[in-house]
């Protein structure tokens, strides 16, 4: 299998104007994936979907939104292909989220880039109300296993950033930050689960002995927790056309700087250095004036293709 096979379903689709968006993965061997992001594929082209969704050998992971009845129908594919134990979360966008449906094939659905065993050896799962009364302890280590962009929007009072901008930094993390503390009680957390379901299997593996995670991850937990009981500040960065979410997966104040990815509040929107679609206080310094006057010629047609749309 290729590192990645990416194949865009194109499907005409109808006006929506309440988006259902699922969040869903499951680590479960796929004899063949080919096969399975095949036959995907000719489902989403008969449903109004768009999103993306990752299959691999050890499993599938993705974001899909649709209409209610687009999604039920996705859904029951699944559960009908074995992924019966999925960690699935609805949420709602009143725009759709995602320009195209995508489907890739790929050689992990989450990328560690470090062989693991997250069906096997994963940490102790806690439900949000477990997880309030570990992290107030202070014999644990709070760790926030997603990227910087992430940490930036929102995390949990008193975690700690690794300052990665992937993935696939984390196990270079570990070992320069967290070998000394072994013995220690290590608690991590992502934005759905998926990517701690690999790093905490990582730690085991590593010979960690005390290692918990966030059941359902960040968005569960705004999901459950009311606010007055809540121990997240900020807002949770998501891979969509939302940005960000808060408690009750209610849509957040941040925006998405299309030029780099990274999330901004309100008050950095209204700073000199942001250009909607063209930089902003993170990337100003990091683009030439070619690079800008492409990004505003790519702009100007996203803008333009919206118009024709009305």
């Amino acid at each position: 299998m290729n590192a990645t096979v990416e194949q865009l379903a194109p499907v005409e689709q109808q006006a929506t104007t309440d988006w259902v968006v699922a969040a869903l993965y499951q680590f479960k061997e796929v004899q063949d994936p080919a096969d399975l992001q095949q036959r995907l594929l000719d489902l989403v082209k008969t449903i109004n979907l768009c999103g993306t969704l990752i299959v691999a050998g050890e499993g599938i992971n993705g974001t899909v939104a649709g209409d209610r009845q687009s999604i039920d129908t996705i859904h029951q594919f699944l559960l009908n292909e074995g992924f019966t134990t999925m960690e699935y979360k609805e949420s709602h966008s009143s725009d759709k989220p995602f320009r195209k449906m995508k489907i890739k094939l790929k050689q992990e659905i989450v990328t560690l880039g470090v062989e693991v065993k997250p069906r096997d050896l994963v940490g102790h799962y806690l439900d949000p109300k477990e997880w309030n009364e570990l992290i107030a302890r202070d014999d644990v280590i709070l760790i926030d296993t997603r990227n910087d962009y992430e940490y930036k929007a929102g995390t949990f009072k008193g975690a700690v950033d690794p300052k990665t901008e992937t993935f696939r930094e984390f196990p270079e993390y570990v070992k320069q930050n967290l070998e000394q503390h072994k013995d220690k009680k290590i608690a991590m957390f992502c934005t759905g689960g998926i990517r701690c379901e690999k790093s905490t299997s990582l730690l085991l593996q590593e010979g960690f002995n005390e290692v918990y995670h966030l059941k359902g991850g960040v968005l569960k937990y705004l999901e459950e927790t009311p606010a007055e009981e809540s121990l997240w500040e900020g807002e949770c960065f998501v891979f969509d056309g939302r940005t960000a979410v808060t408690h009750g997966m209610e849509e957040g104040a941040n925006i998405k700087c299309h030029a780099c990815g990274w999330p901004l509040l309100p008050e950095e929107v209204e700073l000199p250095s942001y250009e909607h679609g063209v930089s902003c206080k993170h990337c100003i310094e990091k683009t030439s004036e070619k690079q800008k006057e492409g990004f505003r010629m790519r702009q100007s047609q996203i803008t333009a293709a919206k118009r024709k749309r009305l």
